[in-house]
């Protein structure tokens, strides 16, 4: 007696549907970093006062125009909290399967800690501000929310570099533990200078970015 034995349709067309939700998810991840940074650097240039080597890009949500630099928050956050998602979908084994996902996500929450509780004025923006920041209590959370975030940021990263090197991204992987170090240090540089703080803030997002990229160009466990 002989007989076929096929995977059923429906099993198929489930996992073939996970996948394509989790890269859809992970699109998130990759363009949180970049579209804030691009709006970030277009408020700069274009908003009255403000001052890339004195003044932080989370100083744009005062003044009239804001709004955009709040929406962005909000927009990044949900787009991280997105790629977090898709995260949890891709990866299946190890420490990162857990700590990867929940680390991104804390990180997009930390923007939405960043709308609600805007930076103080100073620095001389919004224009007319005095030179002296006067720390408030909304502007030290602000601080602080920045501050977990982007330890979370820089975890996540560390974590994540195992799963690149098991899909054979091994340059990805060591970019994935150095890139921390270099976050930490321009936030520990940040008061020398203002931005030294933007640049390592740019490039941890814009490492995440392609690290993301990566994955879900690479997906599977190996």
């Amino acid at each position: 007696m002989t007989g076929t034995f096929t995977t059923p349709g429906p099993i198929h067309s489930v996992t073939t549907s996970r996948r394509s939700t989790a890269r859809w998810l992970m699109v998130g991840g990759v363009l949180a970093g970049p579209l804030f940074l691009a709006a970030g650097i277009a408020q700069g240039l274009t908003r009255d006062g403000f001052d890339f080597t004195r003044n932080a890009i989370s100083q744009l949500a005062l003044g009239g125009a804001g709004w955009v630099q709040t929406l962005s928050f909000v927009v990044t956050g949900a787009l991280l909290v997105a790629g977090a998602a898709g995260l949890r979908r891709t990866l299946r084994r190890g420490p990162a399967e857990v700590w990867a996902p929940a680390l991104v996500g804390v990180f997009g929450l930390s923007f939405w800690a960043a709308a609600a509780l805007p930076a103080d004025a100073g620095a001389g923006f919004p224009a007319g501000s005095p030179d002296t920041t006067v720390m408030s209590g909304h502007g030290a959370a602000h601080m602080a929310a920045g501050m977990i975030g982007y330890l979370a940021l820089c975890a996540a990263l560390v974590v994540l570099a195992r799963p690149l090197a098991a899909r054979g991204l091994r340059g990805w992987a060591v970019a994935s533990r150095v890139v921390p170090v270099a976050v930490l240090a321009g936030f520990m540089g940040s008061a020398a200078s203002v931005l030294a703080f933007t640049a390592a803030a740019g490039l941890g997002l814009l490492c995440l970015s392609a690290v993301v990229a990566r994955l879900a160009d690479a997906p599977g466990d190996h």
